[in-house]
């Protein structure tokens, strides 16, 4: 049943089956690729009709770049009820008033948004820039993680790990992989070029994820360009598998992609670990939305009250690999692991009594290691100069068609490739169900 729901809420986002007659009883959500238990989508319409008395129809469309559902948006032909964009493109949505903002008078339905999404994730939210807007009104926290890096203890050392400069050490040459993701790199890296700066007091974090000079945009290249030569790939996908079969040591990736990799290395006799090196980092965030052309907007804030269920979050949680908003006292009971050897505070995400719980770290980093990290901003004007600083480093040329040529690609391996990652997924959330056992 889920393989051929799947098919049928893909085909959908291709040749959009909708129509005006029932549009009224349809709710679209646009979300990434490989982000959601796709069964909670099947439960959330007769939950609905259980809240509401109404029917409702889930059409569930998928996206792989934060820019190209964006573009859908901007251009107001797409009528998308739910969308799931980053923190930066979030920023962006509020300073050109594509948002509505979100009701949460549930009347009898308990409101799940205002009492289990996580204080710090709603503090994090108050930081969007959204031109006077407060980003919390817009927008409710999905999951979030940190940019790190995920490396083979048996060739690479804590103290290595520790440090941005490791991805200069000849050591390593060729056994590097960088995620091909301009934002995530950038950050992390001029936090690292500008770590004198920030101990002296003379800027903040949050100043740095802010800086798109031309003078730190050259920074930032100069030491890419220098570790290229011992970087064995840029990738969006394939690093962590790599990093499983020994073909790298070294991953610059995102701590959910770790999670995934040191999980099925174990299976495999392969000892991998995550750290966020001590200079700093990201921390990124992903976010339910309603765009101003949405339809059934009705539908689309219960669906987001629906997804901050203690149980759906930990059913997406165990599904995809990444962390949820939502911060309740059964969610931390689900993920405490005795077995482990040391305990984290994780305090600042679900609250008093959690200053000291053994508790995955790397999808609950220890309290320290966000207070060295800080959320990504939206370059607005700057970003083509990113973009073009990206290519250079990788040796590309940027042209317009590109885009175009990328977003029918993605389309093409949206249907083609529906099956396998359907079935990858399902066995990855079997592995983190048996090993959470």
């Amino acid at each position: 049943m889920r393989r051929f729901f799947t098919l049928i809420v893909a085909l959908c986002a291709i040749f959009g089956t909708t129509t005006a007659a029932d549009r009224a009883h349809t709710l679209k959500i646009y979300n990434w690729a490989d982000y959601i238990d796709e069964q909670v989508l099947v439960e959330f319409q007769q939950w609905y009709k259980e809240q509401t008395g109404e029917e409702v129809e889930v059409i569930y469309q998928l996206f792989d770049i934060n820019e190209i559902m964006l573009a859908k948006i901007e251009r107001g032909k797409e009528d998308f009820d739910v969308v799931c964009p980053s923190e930066y493109i979030i920023e962006r949505m509020l300073r050109n008033d594509l948002l509505l903002p979100i009701d949460k008078d549930f009347g009898n339905t308990p409101n799940y948004i205002d009492t289990n999404i996580s204080p710090y994730i709603i503090d994090v939210f108050n930081k969007i820039d959204g031109s006077g807007k407060n980003a919390n009104d817009y927008a409710v926290g999905y999951m979030w993680g940190t940019t790190g890096l995920l490396y083979n203890t048996k060739y690479v050392t804590p103290e290595q790990a520790a440090t941005w400069s490791t991805l200069h050490n000849e050591q390593f040459a060729k056994k590097i992989f960088i995620k091909d993701a301009f934002r995530d790199v950038y950050g992390p890296i001029l936090v690292y070029l500008k770590r004198d700066a920030i101990d002296r007091g003379e800027i903040t974090m949050d100043e740095v994820m802010y800086d798109a000079s031309d003078e730190s945009i050259a920074l930032v290249e100069s030491f890419l360009k220098q570790a290229k030569r011992l970087v064995a790939g840029w990738e969006a996908d394939f690093g962590k598998e790599m990093m499983t079969k020994e073909k790298a040591y070294l991953n610059l990736t995102w701590s959910g992609d770790a999670v995934w990799a040191i999980e099925e290395a174990a299976e495999v006799g392969v000892s991998l670990d995550y750290y966020v090196p001590d200079e700093g980092s990201n921390v990124w965030f992903d976010g339910w939305v309603i765009p101003k052309y949405a339809q059934n907007v009705k539908a689309a804030r219960y669906f987001i009250n629906f997804m901050c269920r203690s149980d759906i979050a930990l059913r997406n949680m165990d599904a995809i690999g990444y962390v949820s908003a939502v911060a309740t006292p059964e969610v931390l009971e689900a993920k405490i692991d005795e077995e482990l050897e040391e305990a984290i505070d994780a305090s600042y995400f679900f609250g008093p009594g959690a200053e000291s719980v053994k508790i995955d770290a790397v999808q609950y980093p220890d309290r320290k290691v966000i207070e060295r990290c800080a959320m990504m901003h939206d370059s607005g004007a700057r970003t083509e100069q990113m973009l073009e600083m990206w290519a250079r480093v990788k040796g590309e040329v940027v042209k317009p068609w590109v885009l175009i040529v990328i977003g029918t690609t993605l389309l093409g391996l949206l249907v083609l490739g529906i099956r396998r990652k359907i079935l990858k997924h399902r066995r990855r959330a079997r592995r983190l169900h048996r090993h959470r056992k």
